[in-house]
């Protein structure tokens, strides 16, 4: 893909020295290839344009005849402005310079100028950044704007791009097979660099742009599918063998029939049980979409099979409320469950280690407790990780180790965007529940301003009479100089004072050891606190079926998806539920926050708007290194063309053709130069 005078140092092209060079080095601009594929960021317009189309504080370029003598004020140390009058058409418009006092002398009445910057609508004026003393020359109308470092400047940039594209340009290999170039009417390589470097015009810009973003997306795919294909191929998995009419029996005696969303993911991860191949399977989930249930019926399925399963959650109440609802389902079976955390210790610990090697024990649930040295399985088959963010890739390894090559389901009820899904999970297959089980009651969502706070505490006091319980949630635990945000301990003392004689109030936050948070907890779950103040530690998968309201201080502080999240921790019971959400946000996108959290309770509709409003980079909240760096893509704007490229992927590296074909062999280079094949070819 990339030939020898690609490879050579960006220090062959003429102009380009010592000093330049390492600069661009410090960009990651080593060789030719690098500075041809180095994009404009965005595009300065100098094309002519009718002023009353143009938007406020949108670039302008307009061509006039000077009305006026300028005029020159000047202000501070050496700061000038500036104005002339110009007439374009027939509008009189002010052009403003600032700190270019020496255009005074070269501004003649009745000259013909072409001026350009950011137009004014109101003022009517063009805050000028640009000016050519004459009429407009339309050589190039979109000038491209590179980031550049230190002593580089764009014109810099442009002089050595150009450079670049005259003496090199024919030296750059199409890579896509002419079949997909026709299938897209996708421009060439060749000139679609060329146009996004140097632009005709718009329309063409676009166009280049579809073919960088598809080029772009498919590689990306094809590293992800071949890996996948590498990893299935060469980890022979458990092939379980099971009665299918024991399985059924056990379906039909589930308390609540399965959704279609559940029968299709048990459908799929079944498949994979059966096959000779590894399962690596995500299975996404709302709050309370049934994922349990259908982790139950693989864990079945590997008991049946001859196998043992164990299933790892991020904290001990966690844990525990996992294995009495397993036990549950499997009553009358035969399947027994154990649970093994930290608070598991000394005579019953050995005992339950030494029935778990000898194969009594069929599911183990626990805690990274799971993955100390001297647990040891008689034959794991099965290994089920639940939030699977919280435990870092070392931890995941460990646990797979105590098996030979066990199958693997990742279970989250953080709804992933799909676009972010293939894309941080693209070596995984993915199924996702995204139906609610029928006669779940939809929780009340409401956007409440602080002046209104005596109202809903005359609320949660009213559910509390009726036997109810609530959570407060605060984004600190103290009082902060930097944000102006309630905080737990204030609030905490606020209810406590508030709801005295009436009901018990309770805390929880990070710094508390772990122990206290799972008193706590406890206390909070079987009844004995009525109002559990809080920050987000409560945020995944505690189960409290009588808990009616969450309140969310400072809502527009969060995130769309965590405040879905801890919105989920209510509407577990029979009883309607409430979340209300307390914010006065100043800015727009808080707004806009709180408004899409009162029109849907739809984890994956959340979370799509989550990533539109965030961008890729915040949405793991922090910049998770699974998350590529595209040049031209983008996973938000371009996911239909991220989907294409992903099926095309699939379909490619399952296909003969594409490991044999000659109009295949430069994406084989692309995976070879990547390390993704080491020099093999897979069957």
């Amino acid at each position: 893909m990339k030939n020898s005078r690609l490879n050579e140092s960006v220090k062959a092209i003429k102009g380009i020295g010592e000093e330049s060079a390492e600069l661009l080095s410090e960009m990651g601009i080593h060789t030719i290839s690098d500075l041809l594929e180095y994009v404009p960021y965005r595009y300065d317009d100098f094309q002519l344009r009718d002023l009353a189309e143009v938007k406020h504080d949108e670039r302008v370029t307009a061509e006039g005849k000077v009305h006026s003598e300028p005029s020159l004020a000047y202000y501070g140390k050496k700061r000038s402005r500036l104005t002339v009058r110009i007439l374009v058409g027939n509008v009189l418009v002010s052009a403003v310079f600032f700190n270019r006092p020496y255009y005074k002398n070269k501004l003649q009445i009745n000259d013909i100028v072409t001026v350009s910057g950011k137009w004014d609508k109101h003022r009517q004026t063009i805050n000028a950044t640009d000016i050519t003393f004459g009429p407009h020359k339309s050589s190039q109308d979109l000038e491209p704007v590179y980031s550049v470092k230190g002593k580089l400047t764009v014109k810099m940039m442009r002089k050595y791009v150009s450079q670049a594209l005259k003496d090199y340009l024919e030296e750059v290999k199409e890579i896509l097979p002419p079949g997909m170039l026709d299938e897209y009417r996708l421009m060439k390589r060749q000139s679609a660099l060329r146009t996004v470097h140097l632009p005709a015009d718009r329309e063409e810009l676009k166009q280049a742009r579809r073919r960088f973003v598809y080029e772009e997306f498919l590689l990306f795919q094809l590293k992800m599918q071949s890996l996948r294909k590498i990893q299935r191929e060469q980890s022979k998995g458990v092939i379980h063998s099971y009665s299918e009419s024991l399985l059924n029996q056990y379906i039909k005696l589930l308390p609540f029939p399965l959704t279609n969303a559940q029968q299709r993911t048990v459908g799929e991860i079944l498949n994979d049980l059966k096959s000779p191949y590894r399962m690596n399977r995500l299975l996404q989930g709302d709050v309370g979409s049934g994922k349990t249930v259908v982790a139950s019926i693989a864990m079945y399925a590997a008991h049946l099979s001859g196998c043992q399963s164990a299933l790892m959650v991020p904290t001990e109440i966690l844990a525990e409320q996992h294995a009495v609802s397993l036990a549950g389902l499997f009553e009358g079976t035969g399947a027994k469950v154990e649970l093994l955390t930290g608070s598991v210790k000394g005579k019953r610990r050995r005992e339950l280690l030494e029935r778990l090697e000898k194969g009594d024990i069929h599911i183990l649930v626990g805690t990274h407790a799971l993955i100390q040295d001297d647990v040891n399985f008689q034959k794991l088959g099965l290994v089920i990780t639940d939030e699977q963010h919280r435990f870092g890739v070392g931890q995941r390894k460990i646990l797979r180790e105590k098996g030979e090559n066990p199958d693997v389901l990742f279970m989250t009820a953080t709804p992933i965007p799909r676009t972010l899904a293939i894309t941080v999970f693209g070596e995984m297959d993915v199924s996702i529940i995204d139906e609610l089980p029928a006669g779940r009651k939809k929780i009340e969502t409401y956007w409440v301003k602080h002046e209104l706070l005596h109202r809903i505490l005359d609320f949660i006091e009213k559910e509390i009479k009726a036997g109810r319980q609530a959570y407060v949630i605060c984004p600190l635990i103290e009082e902060s100089d930097k944000l102006d945000v309630q905080n737990a301990l204030d609030v905490h003392a606020m209810l406590f004072h508030h709801f005295q004689g009436k009901a018990s109030v309770g805390l929880m936050h990070g710094r508390l050891p772990s122990d206290e948070k799972d008193h706590i907890m406890r206390e909070f779950s079987s009844g004995d606190v009525d109002i559990l103040v809080s920050t987000t530690v409560v945020e995944v998968g505690v189960n409290v079926p009588n808990a009616s309201i969450m309140v969310i201080y400072d809502a527009d502080r969060f995130g769309l998806s965590q405040l879905h999240q801890l919105r989920g921790r209510v509407g577990r019971g029979s009883s309607q539920s409430y979340c209300v959400l307390l914010a006065d946000p100043k800015s727009e996108t808080g707004k806009e926050r709180m408004k899409i959290m009162t029109e849907t309770n739809d984890g994956f509709v959340v979370s799509e708007k989550d990533l539109e409003l965030r961008g890729p980079g915040d949405f793991f909240g922090r910049k998770q290194s699974g998350l590529p760096e595209f040049k031209v893509a983008d996973m938000v704007h371009d996911y239909r063309a991220l989907e294409t490229a992903r099926n095309d992927a699939q379909k490619l590296v399952e296909s003969r053709a594409f490991w044999e074909e000659e109009q295949y062999a430069a994406l084989r280079e692309y995976l070879k130069n990547t390390g993704v094949l080491e020099g093999e070819k897979l069957d």
